[in-house]
């Protein structure tokens, strides 16, 4: 497994040591060929110095703020070097600029903004959205055409799920025994989708990992960071807008600006819950918690004809976290949202289990299609060190973008969907445990109604009312 898929000579600046950078930074040097004094990691907490002395990088202590990042940057980059963010509470946007600024490779799993950002009441919430934040990033190939690589939200989801999207779309057709090309540009992909007749896209995730140790009173418990989880559940809840679509949600509104593929509904993530499937788990209850990926997919599937769009699918996140992250989370709504004192991070404690993220397609003649990693912590361990089964579902397309980035270092701001998808599920795939494809005659108004009188649109199974909790 220790192939190289490229090799770099320049300095790479890690931004953030947590799980990601901690998880990643064992992958980068099996996988890319260059020495461990090249890297450099600069981050908010002693957390992770042992981890980077034991792999030969340089690791200091030097968070970086509004005020000191240009001069940081500057003082460990310079053209041809690369900046791998994997940080929380750093603006994304002011880190991208930068680096096109001085020529200088780029990569992040998600768009974040400075500390605050997410809840910061004088801010409408149109603007404090994945949304904004993805065409401000967008925005920056205006001012900079032929900037270096900057690869915007690739880490599992965003990320690999676009990739997931991909084949699954390819695997409905061949089981469909449609004769078709392999699509190769954007309007491809997206006369496949309509051609299939897609109309919901989940990214549906169930993390199945437990520790005997169990989430106390004030403590928010999660397989991956806790800090990111809670400021993104505290984003309006945000989702693609299908064509199919004919109820408007009560609390659904328009940005008013942008690419116009999405919506969002004017309360937080943590408030709002969706029904979803997945193979292992089949039906569940998950939050629709805010993520690019809801907002990029739907807009690469666009299909439009005459500047009209005439089909666009719905896409959004439906997660459950691992239990204890669910326990958490209730305790963090209940306490108005207040961030509690402690954190854990389950890594090493984990007993048993595994993470289960893939994409669930829906509305097709096969009805529902699930693509994805059924990846458990057993595995996970022996593939990769410093990594639970979530982390490495993120760390692994992570570790692949960058070395997307190192073979094409002049490619301008890209998304996950406009990277090549092969190549990255060709690094990835000995990193996901089993890849599993499952179909499944499951819809949200399955078994409801019988009881108590629910609202329904029973005429189409597919609309975002049916999966919708109330």
């Amino acid at each position: 497994m220790a192939k190289n898929y490229a090799s770099f000579s320049g300095k790479m600046l890690m931004v953030g040591f947590g799980a990601v950078g901690q998880g990643t930074l064992p992958l980068i040097l099996r996988h890319i060929n260059m020495k461990p004094d090249q890297i450099t990691i600069i981050t908010a907490w002693e957390e992770g110095r042992k981890i980077a002395a034991e792999y030969g990088a340089r690791f200091l202590v030097d968070p970086l703020t509004i005020d000191n990042y240009a001069a940081s940057l500057e003082s460990h980059l310079g053209p041809g070097d690369f900046l791998v963010n994997a940080s929380f509470d750093v603006s994304s946007h002011a880190l991208i600029e930068w680096c096109q600024q001085h020529g200088v490779v780029y990569i992040d799993a998600c768009i974040e903004p400075w500390p605050g950002g997410h809840t910061d009441a004088s801010i409408p919430v149109a603007r404090r959205s994945n949304y904004a934040y993805r065409e401000t990033a967008l925005d920056l190939r205006k001012k900079y055409p032929d900037g270096p690589t900057c690869v915007l939200m690739h880490g599992a989801n965003p990320g690999l799920v676009s990739h997931l999207t991909k084949q699954a779309l390819l695997n409905i057709a061949s089981d469909l025994e449609m004769k078709i090309e392999k699509p190769r540009n954007r309007e491809g992909w997206a006369e496949l989708a309509r051609m299939l007749d897609v109309k919901v896209i989940h990214i549906a995730e169930r993390d199945h990992q437990v520790s005997s140790r169990r989430k106390l009173k004030d403590e928010f418990v999660n397989t991956w960071s806790s800090e990111a989880f809670c400021g993104e559940s505290m984003q309006p809840a945000e989702l693609g807008w299908g064509t199919h679509e004919r109820n408007w949600p009560r609390d659904g509104r328009e940005y008013g600006f942008g690419c116009g593929a999405a919506i969002y509904l004017d309360r937080p993530g943590a408030a709002t819950r969706v029904r979803s499937w997945a193979p292992t788990e089949g039906q569940f209850h998950g939050w629709l918690i805010t993520h690019g990926e809801a907002i990029s997919i739907p807009d690469y599937l666009t299909v439009r004809e005459r500047g009209k769009v005439v089909y666009r699918p719905t896409c959004h996140y439906a997660y459950h976290p691992c239990d204890d992250a669910v326990l958490s989370l209730h305790e963090f709504a209940g306490n108005g949202y207040r961030f509690p004192p402690e954190q854990r991070l389950l890594r090493d404690e984990i007993d048993a289990g595994l993470d289960e993220l893939g994409v669930l397609l829906m509305g097709h003649k096969k009805n529902a299609y699930w693509y994805g990693s059924q990846l458990s912590i057993k595995e996970a361990r022996r593939r990769c060190p410093y990594n639970n089964a979530t982390s490495l579902q993120v760390n692994a397309p992570f570790m692949a973008g960058i070395v997307w980035a190192l073979n094409n270092p002049q490619a301008g701001i890209v998304e996950p969907d406009e990277l090549d998808y092969e190549t990255i599920l060709q690094i990835t795939t000995p990193y996901l445990g089993k890849l599993v494809g499952a179909y499944t005659d499951w819809t949200p108004i399955a078994g409801r109604g019988r009881l108590f009188q629910e609202q329904m649109d029973p005429s189409d199974p597919w609309q975002f009312l049916n999966f919708r909790v109330d």
